[in-house]
């Protein structure tokens, strides 16, 4: 038995699993697959939101610098188009045009200075002491001197900080000059500085030889990828931005964007860092994991709970099926001891039948004279009265058999219950008596009648009565008979109820889940053959009824049968 329930709790808990596994991969597989294609799908759509958002920031500050290089280079090219040589040599005159400049434009142009062919400044208009400066080795007079226009790199030069020169040249009488103007450095880099995006997001400008010229928010290493390779294919940009993201000189991954400035001599680069850059596509991912988080709980506890209440049901299923499977195998034992009965009965009634008159017929031969005053008759007597008590006795248990096996259908008859009980009182009152038994009866007047068979009905009550009295023969008691009309404690319904109750020695919680059985009886051997409550019990059922027993040892017990109305009483009553 132990090793069956250890067998069918291993069964169940496997289910249990197997079940619980299942809900919760059909139901949790198809929710990652889906979030995982959604989130795919928006890491691509943020890239390229981003990677557009970038070209365009970096390709509208690549036109604000060119712009206002171009706007310089023409406020320098109409000074040297609309004047005279002799009016821009003329310091004076080229310290107002400066600070007309200033005035229109602010700190931008920091000095104006108009240098000969030989390099030789001989005009000055601004904050230093540069007149008559020579600038004949210098690289910028160099390639100034080249072209019609040119703008240089960043440099320190002679006054010793940072600027760029916009410089003209022009003739005069055969000889080449050059307008030049020196733009400040603090207002150039204040347009790249200005270029920011979230926390990481800077922006600044290197030349071809990959030297700066605005000043870097972090310390930065140019002659590194991937500026390198930015600075080696400018012209291949076709004026567009380059963008490509790897990782920075510290492991940070990092999204570089590059556009080139004054015609590729110059580079502007913007990076900011990848984890600042996708923030909102971090955000997203980290939110929808939490709601992923919280539905694989739920999903989980409640693949739990349905589990436990589907394996529960399952396992109370297999139980009824079980109890059913034993109830089938009990009803076919009780057919089969039905016709061993029924066998046994027609086999024994004759034989004892003849017995129990040829022992009349002896006993009306002693009557005669020849044995009239016999040594022996009275033994003779005790003999043939212990034959006779016997044989009815084997009578007795013979048509209970009989009872038992055929469990034929008796003709059905509008019944009341209390007359009923009046009569069982009366037959059982004398034996009462001799049993030291009081019997008392309450019984609730005005019950409306059973439909059922009046002889069966008897019976039932009969042989409860009989029981309480040989539970109680010994010691006597008290024996109480009830009846009452009851639903849920409430004294309305549909069925009437009968209670018979003892105060008698009351029956082991062991026996009572027996005591229905065919055969089983607790009563000495001789008294009892264990069919009377069996026979009880299937009559009360056959009729529609029900039978319950509740004893305590020493307490007493009450058996109370529940029989239901005719349907004309409950067709009244409602």
């Amino acid at each position: 038995m132990a090793q069956h329930k250890e067998k069918t709790s291993a069964y169940y808990h496997l289910l249990t699993r197997n079940m619980l596994l299942t809900i919760i991969i059909v139901s949790i597989l198809p929710m990652i697959l889906v979030s995982s294609i959604i989130l795919y799908q928006f890491d691509i759509s943020d890239h390229k939101n981003v990677q557009a958002h970038l070209e365009e920031l970096v390709l509208k500050h690549k036109q604000n610098i060119d712009s206002f290089l171009k706007e310089k280079r023409g406020d320098i090219r109409l000074l040297a188009k609309t004047f005279s040589y002799e009016e821009l040599t003329d310091t004076d005159f080229l310290k107002d045009r400066l600070e007309l400049l200033q005035q229109v434009y602010g700190p931008v142009f920091v000095d104006l200075g108009v240098v000969n062919s030989r390099g030789l400044q001989i005009a000055y208009a601004g904050p230093f002491n540069l007149g008559k400066a020579l600038y004949s080795s210098a690289e910028w007079f160099q390639k100034a001197m080249e072209s019609d226009y040119f703008k240089s790199d960043v440099f320190l030069g002679l006054r010793g900080l940072p600027h760029f020169i916009i410089a003209m040249r022009e003739n005069h009488d055969g000889e080449q000059w050059i307008l030049r103007a020196t733009i400040d450095f603090v207002a150039f880099n204040n347009l790249v500085e200005k270029i920011r995006i979230g926390e990481t997001g800077f922006a600044f400008i290197l030349n071809k030889k990959g030297e700066f010229q605005t000043k870097p928010l972090v310390d930065l290493v140019p002659d590194k990828e991937p500026y390198t390779t930015f600075l080696s294919q400018t012209k291949s940009f076709d004026n567009g931005v380059r963008i490509v993201e790897r990782d920075d000189n510290f492991g940070n991954n990092t999204i570089y964007a590059a556009a080139p400035l004054k015609h590729g001599d110059w580079l502007l680069v913007y990076q900011q860092k990848a984890s600042d850059a996708f923030s909102d596509l971090r955000s997203a991912i980290k939110t929808a994991l939490m709601i992923m988080f919280i539905a694989i709980i739920l999903v989980v506890t409640i693949a739990f709970v349905l589990t436990n209440k589907m394996v529960h049901r399952i396992e109370q299923a297999d139980k009824e099926k079980e109890m059913m499977n034993e109830q089938v195998v009990e009803t076919g034992k009780l057919a089969t001891v039905g016709e061993l009965a029924a066998g046994i009965a027609h086999e024994i009634n004759n034989p004892v039948a003849i017995m129990v008159e040829e022992a009349g017929w002896i006993e009306d031969l002693l009557t005669e004279e020849d044995f009239k005053d016999g040594e022996n008759l009275g033994e003779f007597k005790r003999a043939l009265l212990q034959i006779r008590t016997q044989g009815r006795r084997c009578k007795e248990i013979t048509h209970k058999l009989l009872s038992f096996a055929r469990k034929t259908d008796s003709r059905l008859q509008e019944v009341q219950v209390n007359e009923m009980i009046a009569e069982m009182v009366i037959l059982s009152e004398q034996r009462a008596k001799y049993s030291n038994v009081t019997v008392e009866t309450k019984l609730q007047e005005d019950l409306p009648t059973i439909r059922v068979s009046q002889s069966e009905l008897q019976q039932v009550l009969l042989n409860l009565i009989n029981n309480a009295l040989d539970a109680m023969e010994k010691t006597g008691g008290n024996l109480d008979i009830s009846s009452r009309r009851e639903q849920n404690g409430i004294i309305v319904g549909d069925h009437i109820i009968i209670e018979i109750s003892d105060d008698g020695p009351g029956i082991p919680s062991a026996n009572l889940k027996r005591i229905f059985d065919p055969f089983f009886t607790t009563k000495p051997v001789g008294k009892g053959t264990g069919l009377g409550l069996s026979i009880c019990y299937g009559i009360i059922k056959k009729m529609g009824g029900n039978i319950e027993v509740k004893s305590v040892v020493d307490g007493g017990t009450t058996f109370k049968v529940k029989m239901p109305l005719s349907k004309k009483e409950e067709g009244a009553d409602s």
